[in-house]
């Protein structure tokens, strides 16, 4: 069992755990999200970032992380979050791996937890609570949000999105290898939009990874204008229906199409709760998600196969 190791009187012990971000054009919050790592309770034992940005933006920040015991910067001239997520965790020297979104801020105990709960046995996927970052600017709303504080135990085919979302999840790096890591074909930056997270953990549970939400592992997540999460409502829905089509049409998983149908179920009760409260731009956005949907089924039959 792996533990933090003490680095000496005054500074947070080490964890032997690699912390994964990929970064496109973000250099403020990235610099926020890599102080928030210096100020944990335990530090991460490396930082691996990719930057996607043309001007290679996140190089001086990454350069001026020194508070971090080793940060290693990776420049991708290509695009798509499930791309950078992967060579992100081909570099990683640990094979206890924790991924965050470089608009989130960890909290004090992030790393800690990440690092207790892979250590000790018994989960290779843990996903986490996401809550909004504090935001005094007018007209922001809170997005990809995960606030239960219930432990949830998850095994096989089921919903990926009760586990977690990607901006805040910790795995074994031998159970992505098993699985062959992030389908590039999905998530933000590539032609699948979306989904690029669940149908990660979708495919680590199904290959018999065992998961856990756990609200101790906890993220706050930068607040967007209304407009900006607007213009990610359809490509969630999208991304999640060409996974689910993919996993039925690659792997011959009929479990898919319960876990497609569960979506449509939780995006209609939604739509339904909207709809009787008269919250009309809720409304709009779960209208978004359902076209997003559709068109995602489409895509799932459309696209290519995944490249070995």
């Amino acid at each position: 069992m792996s533990a933090a190791t003490d680095t000496g009187a005054g500074t947070p012990p080490t964890a032997p755990l690699t912390v994964a971000i990929t970064t496109l054009d973000r250099p403020e919050a990235l610099d926020r999200c890599l102080r928030s790592l210096a100020a944990g309770d335990v530090l991460p034992a490396e930082v691996v970032i990719v930057d996607q940005s043309p001007a290679r933006t996140a190089e001086p920040v990454a350069a001026a992380a020194g508070d971090l015991p080793s940060v290693r910067y990776e420049a991708d001239d290509g695009r798509g979050l499930g791309r950078g997520q992967n060579r992100a965790f081909g570099l990683a020297a640990n094979d206890h791996v924790a991924v965050l979104d470089d608009d989130c801020v960890a909290a004090g105990s992030w790393v800690a937890v990440a690092e207790r709960l892979l250590a000790r046995g018994g989960h290779e996927l843990i996903g986490g609570r996401v809550l909004p970052l504090p935001d005094e600017r007018p007209g922001v709303v809170p997005v990809s949000s995960r606030t239960s504080e219930i432990p949830r135990e998850f095994a096989g085919r089921v919903p990926p999105w009760d586990l977690g979302s990607g901006n805040n999840f910790a795995v074994h790096r031998s159970w992505l290898e098993r699985v062959g890591g992030c389908d590039e074909r999905l998530g933000p930056g590539s032609p699948g939009r979306g989904g690029v997270d669940m149908d990660l953990f979708y495919r680590l549970l199904r290959a018999g990874a065992r998961g856990r939400y756990e609200p101790e592992l906890l993220v706050h997540h930068e607040q967007k204008p209304r407009e900006g999460r607007r213009s990610r409502r359809g490509a969630y829905g999208f991304g999640m229906a060409a996974a689910c089509v993919l996993w039925l049409r690659e792997g011959g998983d009929r479990g898919a199409a319960t876990v497609l149908g569960r979506w449509l179920v939780l995006r209609m009760r939604l739509l339904a709760t909207a709809l009787v409260r008269r919250r009309w731009s809720a409304v709009y956005d779960e209208l978004l998600v359902l076209d997003g949907t559709a068109r995602g089924v489409v895509h799932g039959l459309r696209v290519a196969g995944r490249q070995a």
